[in-house]
């Protein structure tokens, strides 16, 4: 058997443990990126471009540009109303409260009882009317006892009288001395102070009793009862039995600033009588007018304003003590101007102008002056003359030389104050100011957005 070596044996292959590979390559990481980003810079790029084409005329999406250019497609429907030549009142605003014209707090004057209440809470009553009526019988009492007192010392006096004379017939014969006739003329004086004092207690005691009965001193309406029947009352008494307002008339204090004071003050000085009109918490619905009563004596430098007050008939009772109301005082009136509902007035960097509808319903812009405004009415002093026919709804998409479809529409009467109502919802040009449109008593007063005037137009 023959010996093998070993190294005939044949040796089993040993495989070395596989190495790690390349990382695969990640190429189509770098090409997304690039495409996102170059996207990024075009779109960037052609943003602004974009946007001066949207800006541009004919773009706007509606043919020919914005509505109410010279290149639309048609006329815009438009609320027109005719300037009037007249006269214009100057109001001064302020804040007011109703105050009652006199306040009464009704108390006893005397102690006792209470027997009866004569009146209904919130009633209206009359200078002199049975209010309360209090125990009397303590003060009847009273009464009797003066007036008996007064009886006594009456016979008293009617004695010492007749001894007087009889002293004075003695004196005469000279029976007795003068002195004793003297003394008996002390005794009349003294019966006689005593008698006066009996007297004055006796009206003291009717008083009681007068008093006892409490009358209404004032005529107005009375407050909620106080006390009630069974309760004692003192003259002390901080508290009173019931409170009485007259409401007729009725006056409200109100206050301006300084600055207008010496306007208010030359017409008082003239004689002229202020007419003043007061309106609800809202400042849209007058409720009553009155006079303007007088001035207060120095300004408040806190505010620096001053109190006025003003005299209301109020014969419907419509105003009540305590009540807020706003105050408009008639302070001159302008005339001989032209008038415009306050909706027509256009506001911009070059003034103040309108849109006149002119020959052939083409919008014209006019720049005008504006000397007074009150409520929904504006006076003009230049610009405009009555006739003229200008746009008080719809401003907001005409410019120069647009085609109008007018409505007419009547003028407004003049109101002392109006709440500004809000801005409708029209669409506006670029650039376009919304404008809270102020008036009253027309259809045409419900306002729009006004926009910017074009370039080279008054505004």
């Amino acid at each position: 058997m023959g010996h093998v070596s070993s190294a005939d044996v044949e040796r089993p292959e040993v495989r070395s443990a596989p190495t790690d590979r390349p990382p695969k390559s990640n190429w189509w990481i770098w090409v997304v990126v690039a495409v996102v980003v170059l996207g990024g810079v075009w779109y960037y790029r052609s943003a602004p471009a974009n946007s001066q084409a949207s800006g541009a005329p004919g773009s706007s999406g509606f043919p020919g540009g914005f509505p109410g250019g010279p290149d639309s497609m048609g006329p815009v429907p438009v609320v027109v109303t005719t300037a009037v030549h007249g006269d214009l009142p100057v109001y001064f605003d302020g804040l007011g409260t109703v105050t009652a014209y006199n306040t009464v707090t009704v108390r006893s004057r005397v102690d006792g009882a209470i027997v009866k209440v004569n009146f209904t809470e919130g009633q209206f009553v009359h200078e002199g009317d049975a209010l309360v009526e209090i125990d009397p019988r303590p003060y009847q009492v009273a009464l009797e006892q003066a007036q008996g007192q007064l009886a006594k010392d009456q016979a008293q006096l009617k004695d010492v009288q007749i001894d007087m004379e009889r002293y004075k017939l003695l004196y005469k014969e000279g029976v007795i001395p003068k002195q004793q006739v003297d003394t008996q003329e002390a005794s009349v004086g003294q019966s006689q102070g005593s008698i006066a004092a009996d007297q004055a207690a006796i009206d003291s005691a009717k008083l009681n009793i007068t008093y006892s009965h409490i009358v209404a001193p004032i005529s107005g309406r009375v407050g909620l009862r106080l006390v009630d029947v069974g309760n004692i009352v003192h003259a002390t008494d901080t508290t009173g039995l019931v409170v009485i307002t007259q409401l007729q008339p009725i006056s409200v204090i109100f206050t301006l600033p300084q600055d207008q004071l010496p306007q208010v003050m030359a017409k008082l000085h003239s004689g002229a009588q202020l007419s003043v009109e007061a309106w609800d918490r809202d400042d849209t619905q007058k409720i009553t007018s009155g006079k303007l009563a007088t001035i207060d004596n120095q300004i408040d430098v806190t505010t620096g304003t001053y109190k006025l007050k003003a005299i209301f008939g109020n014969e419907n009772e419509i105003l009540f003590p305590n009540q807020f109301v706003n105050v408009h005082l008639l302070v001159d009136t302008k005339h001989n101007m032209t008038l415009v509902p306050v909706a027509a007035i256009e506001r911009g960097p070059q003034g103040t102008y309108v849109y006149t509808s002119g020959p052939g319903n083409v919008a014209k812009i006019q720049a005008v002056t504006v000397a007074q405004t009150t409520g929904n009415l504006v006076g003009l002093t230049s610009g405009i003359t009555a006739g003229e026919s200008v746009v008080i709804d719809g401003q907001d998409k005409l410019q120069e030389g647009t085609k109008l479809n007018p409505t007419q529409a009547p003028m407004p009467a003049v109101v002392a104050a109006t709440p500004a109502k809000p801005a409708a919802a029209n669409p506006a040009r670029p650039g376009a100011a919304a404008k809270n449109i102020t008036g009253a008593g027309s259809a045409a007063n419900t306002g729009a957005a006004s926009g910017a005037a074009p370039a080279g137009n008054p505004r």
